[in-house]
């Protein structure tokens, strides 16, 4: 009954991940952006606990549910305005994910769970919200690190990686110094991690 429920939710999940007007190019084919960013959520949560529950893996599908509806310059464009919109956007993506899983027969407890993890509630205390956290690390990293870097001078890079590695568990900069990249980026972790290393 769980898998059938599961795979119920990823399904209207991914029906609305399908949406995305952005498209990119995987493997020779176009793919739309945020169907691409939570498969590969789901991939990396495989790495960092195969065994997740239910309530974790459709947070992690759900992570960024519908976000292109809200773009960011839909928010003042400075530090307030960026916060804001991803306050908003957390909790808008947290209440549409819950009630989904309330829509595939999930408990309203696990309706409710879904939606904190969306949220991150309790950071570095809630394993299983550091879990989610690790994953969306992990995803920039392999998928959004190489061309990030290309926009922006060395000096935030390494800044931005720094604090990408003190969100992270010890856990997950393991598999993150396994991830493969060009010379370029693991010269600019390794900078980073001289740093934050001290």
């Amino acid at each position: 009954m769980s898998e059938k429920k599961l795979a119920e939710a990823f399904k209207l999940i991914d029906e609305a991940h399908a949406q995305d007007p952005k498209k990119i190019q995987v493997d020779g084919k176009e793919q739309p952006y945020e169907l691409h960013y939570s498969q590969k959520m789901s991939h990396y949560l495989e790495q960092r606990n195969p065994c997740a529950p239910d309530t974790l893996r459709l947070a992690i599908r759900a992570q960024h549910f519908r976000r292109w509806e809200i773009p960011r310059d839909s928010y003042a464009m400075n530090k307030v305005g960026y916060h804001a919109w991803r306050s908003y956007l957390k909790k808008r993506q947290a209440d549409m994910a819950s009630q989904i899983c309330l829509d595939c027969g999930y408990s309203q407890d696990d309706a409710t769970r879904v939606a904190q993890l969306v949220r991150k509630e309790d950071l570095k205390k809630d394993e299983e919200t550091q879990t989610l956290e690790d994953v969306a690390c992990l995803v920039f990293l392999d998928d959004q690190f190489e061309e990030f870097e290309k926009q922006h001078d060395e000096e935030k890079i390494v800044k931005i990686l720094q604090k990408t590695w003190e969100k992270m568990s010890e856990k997950g900069h393991e598999l993150a110094l396994e991830l493969p990249m060009s010379d370029r980026c693991k010269d600019l972790v390794g900078k980073a991690l001289v740093v934050a290393r001290g």
